[in-house]
């Protein structure tokens, strides 16, 4: 057994260039989508921070020295300048070059602002109001520089962190129809025609074979990359594989001729392909340690503990995110008007033992999460009654079933049963009729074994409530394109009700918007509560931390989500061999730039 270490630059070694680095991925998520305009049905790290982010990069670049900050070094935009008043700020651009030999321009990034601007709405990050709603006016200054003016005074770190942050610039190349080359860049009207081309060329992204996916190597509109790597091949076996893009302008040029992704289907054959070593016969150097597998417990889940690999160094990867289940309040049946009772939604998550699942499944590698803004990396921004303990709603099945005693439900049963139907006080709530069985269908990603023991602990206690929890384990892609956000109409039923695909969100500045927003992209629930609006709109406008922590607080006792236990979004496992590792980015980004081989 040796101890979980990150190599530190005393020990790194010499840089030898050339080498193939494979990489085993986590199960039940292949990159779906190649555009990098992704809806909310396919955000998530496997798209986005593994795949898309190596090519194609984002105007602002963040975390690469292991905290949760902007790196201008690597970003393609200059540090912005602001107006005197605090309405417009403009942006630079870096000359970098695209693959084509195309400069980086001014137009690149309007062509992103526009396609928001008119398909906002199928952008998972897009939240109705904000960027680019709250511009009053937007254009070029020059060909290398932007400017947008807001309609009022925001937090001008808001702005860079969460509003900037979220234009990928797209070439001109891409700027086309099936009829030929076309201007979205410079004019609206042309958007919806370039879009619906582009998601074309990408193909169907609700099909979860690959035959459509091979193509994208040889495409003359996804082979244009503006990040260190292009996609060399995409197999019908689900292996990706990249190259560096020889043109790529940025500070930091691949040592590795390739980096290998190579799909995998569970956590026991993720472990069993590192007990294997990073030498043998289709050996991978970097994959994960599955919690499951963690049996050596760790002190503390940044640093990790004893590490059963030998071969292999441990990196955990505590990113600024948190962790939730989704309830869809969406849903036309009973269980969205049970949804909608903000002390059923109490009740639920009384019944989520997260200590336990922290000390008893995780092996401390996790961490409690007691509302909306992550604990880990430390920051200021967690509010003090958070930061003090399991405030508001720690683990009480007692508590739990008293609440729901206090509002209608007969709990001597379980499932429990609506006797109280109504409006009033101690009543059930609007919609909910008497004889409703208070049962509820909680589907969760499959292949990882400790969020199934997470699930039936969960399951197990909500029933001392009179909470029936019906369990489903679903394929990871499946879930997430299947439970997205939704309203219902004849083709659409919107009827999943609770949804965990074992992950969350992963913030820049926690202020909220892009969750709990009424009909924000990531919120896939579908919440709505004009108090939580009006306490996020505050959040944006001041920097003042009394007034995040007002925010965090009512989210937190609300529960428009229910919270579980956070822990490294990876327990990285990268051969000894391999240098160049840290530092961990906290926003689950991967650099493979940066890796090579020790000489």
């Amino acid at each position: 057994m040796t101890a979980a270490s990150t190599i530190t630059a005393g020990t790194e070694g010499t840089p030898r260039k050339g080498g193939v680095v494979t990489w085993a991925c986590a199960p039940g998520f292949p990159p779906a989508v190649i555009f990098p305009f992704t809806p909310a049905e396919r955000m998530g790290t496997r798209n986005i921070l593994e795949f898309q982010a190596l090519m194609y990069r984002t105007l602002y670049y963040f975390g690469s020295d292991g905290t949760p900050n902007v790196d201008y070094t690597q970003s393609i935009g200059e540090e912005p300048v602001w107006s005197e008043d605090g309405l417009t700020v403009r942006v630079k651009v870096k000359p970098w070059k695209w693959s084509s030999g195309e400069t980086l321009s001014a137009d690149n990034v309007l062509f992103w602002v526009n396609l928001m601007k008119v398909k906002g709405s199928r952008y998972g990050e897009y939240v109705p109001g904000y960027f680019p709603d709250n511009l009053t006016d937007y254009g070029k200054v020059a060909e290398d520089e932007v400017f947008f003016t807001f309609d009022k005074v925001y937090s001008k770190h808001w702005v860079l962190y969460n509003q900037l942050s979220t234009i990928t610039p797209l070439p001109k190349s891409w700027d086309r129809t099936a009829a030929g080359p076309a201007n979205a860049s410079g004019d609206l009207a042309d958007v919806e025609a370039v879009y619906e081309y582009l998601m074309a060329e990408q193909g169907n992204i609700v099909d979860e074979g690959n035959a459509h996916r091979t193509k994208w190597a040889d495409s003359p509109i996804w082979s244009v990359v503006s990040g260190p790597w292009r996609l060399k091949s995409y197999t019908l076996e689900g292996v990706v594989t990249f190259v560096p893009n020889e043109h790529y302008s940025g500070p930091n040029k691949p040592y590795l001729d390739e980096f290998r992704q190579v799909p995998t289907f569970s956590d026991e054959e993720q472990y069993e392909m590192l007990k294997a070593g990073p030498d043998a016969e289709n050996g991978i150097q970097v994959g994960y340690l599955p919690l499951s597998f963690a049996t050596e417990p760790a002190v503390d889940p940044v640093v990790g503990g004893p590490n059963p690999l030998t071969e292999y160094t441990m990196h955990p990867q505590s990113a600024f995110c948190i962790r939730y289940i989704s309830l869809n309040f969406n849903n036309p049946t009973v269980v969205g008007k049970m949804f909608a009772q903000t002390y059923l939604r109490q009740a639920l998550q009384s019944t989520l033992d997260q200590d336990t699942a922290v000390r008893d499944i995780y092996q401390g590698y996790a961490y409690r999460q007691n509302g909306p803004v992550p604990m880990y990396p430390k920051t200021d921004y967690v509010s003090p009654r958070q930061r003090e303990g399991a405030w508001p709603l720690p683990f009480s099945p007692e508590k739990a079933k008293a609440l729901l005693e206090a509002n209608g439900w007969d709990t001597s049963v379980t499932p429990a049963v609506c006797v109280r139907p109504g409006t009033g006080p101690g009543e059930a709530g609007a919609g909910i009729p008497a004889g409703t069985k208070l049962s509820i269908l909680l589907r969760y990603v499959e292949g990882r074994p400790a969020l199934t023991r997470v699930m039936e602990n969960f399951r197990d206690a909500a029933a001392q409530a009179g909470i029936e929890l019906r369990l489903q384990e679903v394929y990871g892609s499946i879930l997430v394109a299947e439970d997205a956000p939704c309203e219902p109409t004849a083709t659409t039923p919107c009827t999943w009700e609770m949804c965990c695909w074992n992950g969350g969100w992963a913030y820049h500045h926690p202020t909220g918007e892009i969750l709990f927003s009424t009909k924000a992209g990531g919120n896939f629930g579908f919440y709505s509560d004009p108090k939580a609006d009006e306490l996020i709109e505050r959040t944006v406008t001041s920097d003042d931390l009394e007034v995040l922590y007002e925010y965090q607080d009512y989210i937190a006792n609300e529960v428009p989500v229910i919270f579980t236990p956070n822990f490294p979004i990876r327990l990285f496992e990268v051969a000894n061999s391999i240098g160049g590792f840290g530092p961990i980015n906290p926003y689950g980004m991967i650099n493979p730039e940066n890796w090579y081989y020790r000489d």
